[in-house]
């Protein structure tokens, strides 16, 4: 059951890359110029509220957290980190071969 589950959201995070690669894409032939939309940017047009949130208690619960590892992965292009994490997830989801050498 974990596993599928593990699947079926790296798999979701794999076409939701896909889909803004694709977005990126057009908007960089559009400006004749390389233009990529960071996970910033689209988590803050999606869902203003909650990433104010998130800014707030993670910058009063753990600072050093905050600027050293969630801005950083916020500043990536957001293709990048949902195709990271889709395949990280599809990973651990996979059904694993037995061996025919296996006993039991």
């Amino acid at each position: 059951m974990i596993r599928f589950l593990f699947r079926f959201i790296g798999f979701w995070l794999l076409a939701g890359g896909f889909v803004a690669l694709i977005v990126d894409g057009t908007r960089s032939i559009a400006a004749s110029a390389l233009v990529f939309t960071s996970t910033g940017d689209a988590w803050f047009a999606l869902s203003p509220g909650s990433l104010e949130q998130a800014e707030r208690s993670g910058r009063a619960g753990m600072p050093l957290v905050w600027n050293n590892a969630i801005l950083p992965l916020l500043s990536l292009p957001a293709f990048v980190l949902l195709v990271v994490v889709g395949v990280m997830l599809m990973t651990l989801g996979r059904v694993r071969e037995r061996s025919r050498f296996e006993v039991g």
